[in-house]
C-alpha cells in the first residue's frame, strides 16, 4: 500500500513536472522572447541644424517620455484621472494608449523636468520615464519654411516633416539602441543571465549654406514691404549665383515651429520650391539671353516699336500702351516692351525658345534639399499654339516656383552654368563630415553672353522708367516683373504678381536677391512694389558684405 501511495505521489510529481514544462515551452515558447527576455529602447538624440557661420537654428532640449507596464497597473480608473489630472490631457486622449495586453505603452513625449517632478510625487508604481530630447529653436520662426518640423508618425515616433526636417529626417534622426535583459517568469531580472546593451547612434548635424544674418535682414524687410504694399503674401531669395547656395529664404506668412499643431496646413507651404506662377517680366531676360547665345540679335540691334502687334486672333501691347518707334534689344528689356519681346522671339524661333525653356529647367525639380518642392508645369511642344510662343517671351503662359526662376536667372549672370540649388553645405557626425559641393547640371550660354546680358541688366536699372532709390555709387543689374494672376482661365487686371531680381555687384555678383509680392494693393506694378523694397535689401547686403562702391 505504502509503494504504491509514493508511486501515485511519483506519477502525480512527474505530471506536474510535465505540465510546467508544457506551460513554459509551449505556451510560453522560446520564440516568443519577452517572456524571457525585456527589451528597453533606447533612443538617439537627433541630429542639430546650424547656418554657415555655426549659429544655431535648431537644438534640442532636455525631456522625457512617459509609460506604463499595463501589468502593473491595479486600478486602470484611476490611474487615468491621475495622469490625466497632472498632464492637463483628456483621458479619452490617454485610455487608447493604454493596450493592457502589452508590457509597456509610452504614453506622453517631450514632458519638461517640472512635469516629471510632478509625476514623481504621486508615487505610482507602474509609471516611468525614459530620457529623451526634443526640438527647441533659438532663433523662432526666423526659418520656419527652410527648417521644417518634428512631428509623430502613426506609431508615436518622432519624423520630419517638410523642409530641412522631411528632406534629412533619416540623417538627422539617427539609428535607436537598445538593453535587452534576461528576466524569470515572473519578470524579475536575472542577474548571472543574458544582458546586452547596443548604444543609440546619435543624427548627424546639418551646417547650412543659410546666413543667419542675412535671413534676419530678409524677413524683417519682407515683414516691413508686406504692411506697406498691403499684399497677401510674399517671398525673398537670395543666393551666391555662382554656386547657387542659398544664402537666405523667407516666406510669408510663416509659423510658430514649437506648436505648428495650431496652424492648417496652409501656413507650412513654401512658396519658394511650392506655388506654382506665371513669373511676368522678369521672364525676359531669358530669352534675351537665348537669341544672343543664338546669335539671332545683338545688344545694338534694333526694332521698329510701332503699336500693338496681331498673334492670331489675339492682340499684343506695350504694358502702358506707348510706343517709342526704333529701339535697340537693350531698350526693349529697359522699357520691359512686349511686342519687342515677341519680335525677339521670333528671331529666336519657336523650336529654339522651347529648347530653352528646357534647357534652363523648367518643367522639372531643382534638386533643391527641402521636402515640398514642385515641379512646375511645361505643357508638351505638340500642345503649343503660337501665341503659347509669343507670351511666353514676356512670361505668361508658363507657370514656374520661384526657386526655378532665380536659378534660371543665376544661369545668365554667373557664366552661363545651371547650378543645382543646396542649402545643406556639411552633414557632420561624431567621426565623419560630409561636405555638399555646388554642382554644375549643364551649360546654358557662353561666358561672352553672360558678360553681355549683364550689362544690358544694368543698364536696365539704371535707364528704367521709374527712378529708384538706389544706392549710390554701385553697379546693379535686375529686372522687374508685373504678371497678372489667372482665374477661372481669365486674367485679374485688379490681381497681381510683383516682382524685381537684381544681383550686385554687377562685374561680379556676390548675391542674387529675387523679392515676390502676391497681389499688392498700393499698386499692382512691381516697379513700384517689389523693385523698392529689392534696393532696400541691396543697400544691407551692400554694408553686410562691405562691397566697395568701385566694384
Amino acid at each position: 500500500m505504502k509503494i504504491k501511495l509514493i508511486f501515485l505521489i511519483f506519477i502525480a510529481f512527474y505530471v506536474a513536472l510535465v505540465v510546467r514544462l508544457f506551460f513554459l515551452q509551449v505556451l510560453y515558447s522560446p520564440s516568443n522572447k519577452s517572456v524571457y527576455l525585456k527589451t528597453n529602447k533606447l533612443n538617439p538624440i537627433r541630429g542639430r541644424i546650424y547656418d554657415q557661420k555655426d549659429q544655431s537654428l535648431v537644438l534640442n532640449q532636455n525631456s522625457y517620455q512617459l509609460y506604463v507596464e499595463p501589468k502593473k497597473v491595479k486600478d486602470k480608473d484611476k490611474l487615468l484621472h491621475l495622469l490625466s489630472e497632472s498632464l492637463k490631457v483628456e483621458e479619452a486622449s490617454i485610455s487608447p494608449k493604454l493596450d493592457m495586453s502589452k508590457d509597456w505603452v509610452a504614453i506622453a513625449s517631450g514632458l519638461t523636468q517640472e512635469q516629471k517632478e510632478k509625476l514623481d510625487k504621486l508615487n505610482l508604481k507602474e509609471i516611468g520615464f525614459d530620457y529623451q530630447t526634443k526640438r527647441f529653436y533659438p532663433e523662432a520662426s526666423l526659418s520656419a519654411h527652410i527648417l521644417g518640423f518634428l512631428g509623430k508618425d502613426s506609431e508615436g515616433e518622432d519624423v520630419g516633416y517638410l523642409g530641412l526636417e522631411g528632406f534629412y529626417n533619416r540623417d538627422l534622426r539617427g539609428l535607436p539602441g537598445f538593453v535587452e535583459t534576461e528576466r524569470d517568469i515572473a519578470g524579475r531580472p536575472i542577474l548571472i543571465g543574458v544582458q546586452q546593451r547596443v548604444e543609440a547612434e546619435n543624427g548627424r548635424d546639418l551646417i547650412l549654406t543659410i546666413d543667419k544674418n542675412i535671413q534676419e535682414i530678409s524677413k524683417r524687410r519682407l515683414l516691413e514691404g508686406l504692411e506697406k504694399y498691403k499684399a497677401k503674401k510674399g517671398c525673398i531669395i537670395t543666393a551666391d549665383p555662382k554656386t547657387m547656395a542659398i544664402l537666405s529664404l523667407v516666406c510669408l506668412p510663416d509659423y510658430d515651429l514649437e506648436k505648428y499643431y495650431l496652424f492648417n496646413e496652409n501656413f507650412y507651404k513654401n512658396l519658394a520650391i511650392s506655388d506654382l506662377y506665371e513669373p511676368g517680366s522678369v521672364f525676359k531676360p531669358l530669352i534675351v539671353a537665348a537669341a544672343l547665345e543664338e546669335k539671332k540679335i545683338k545688344p545694338s540691334d534694333t526694332f521698329n516699336e510701332t503699336g500693338q502687334i496681331s498673334v492670331g486672333e489675339y492682340n499684343i501691347k506695350t504694358w502702358n500702351d506707348k510706343y517709342e518707334g526704333k529701339i535697340s534689344m537693350t531698350r526693349i528689356l529697359e522699357k520691359s516692351s512686349n511686342v519687342g519681346m515677341v519680335y525677339i522671339g521670333e528671331k529666336l524661333g519657336n523650336k529654339k525658345i522651347y529648347n530653352y525653356l528646357e534647357k534652363y529647367g523648367f518643367g522639372q525639380n531643382t534638386g533643391i534639399d527641402l521636402e515640398g518642392e514642385a515641379s512646375g508645369y511645361l505643357k508638351p511642344q505638340n500642345n503649343w499654339y503660337p501665341i503659347d510662343y509669343a507670351t511666353v517671351t514676356f512670361g505668361q503662359g508658363i507657370a514656374v516656383t520661384p526657386i526655378q526662376m532665380i536659378r534660371a536667372f543665376a544661369s545668365i549672370i554667373n557664366g552661363g552654368d545651371l547650378m543645382k540649388p543646396y542649402i545643406v553645405q556639411k552633414i557632420v557626425s561624431n567621426n565623419k563630415t560630409t561636405e555638399i559641393k555646388p554642382k554644375v547640371e549643364r551649360k546654358i550660354i557662353s561666358r561672352s553672353t553672360s558678360d553681355i546680358i549683364r550689362k544690358m541688366l544694368v543698364s536696365t536699372v539704371e535707364n528704367a522708367e521709374a527712378k529708384w532709390d538706389r544706392p549710390k555709387g554701385f553697379s546693379i543689374g535686375g529686372k522687374t516683373g508685373t504678371a497678372q494672376v489667372p482665374i477661372k482661365g481669365f486674367y485679374d487686371a485688379s490681381k497681381t504678381i510683383a516682382s524685381f531680381i537684381g544681383f550686385a555687384p554687377a562685374s561680379d555678383p556676390k548675391f542674387l536677391t529675387f523679392v515676390v509680392i502676391y497681389e499688392p494693393q498700393t499698386s499692382i506694378w512691381g516697379s513700384e512694389t517689389a523693385a523698392p523694397l529689392f534696393f532696400e535689401i541691396a543697400k544691407d547686403l551692400i554694408v553686410y558684405y562691405n562691397i566697395s562702391p568701385t566694384q
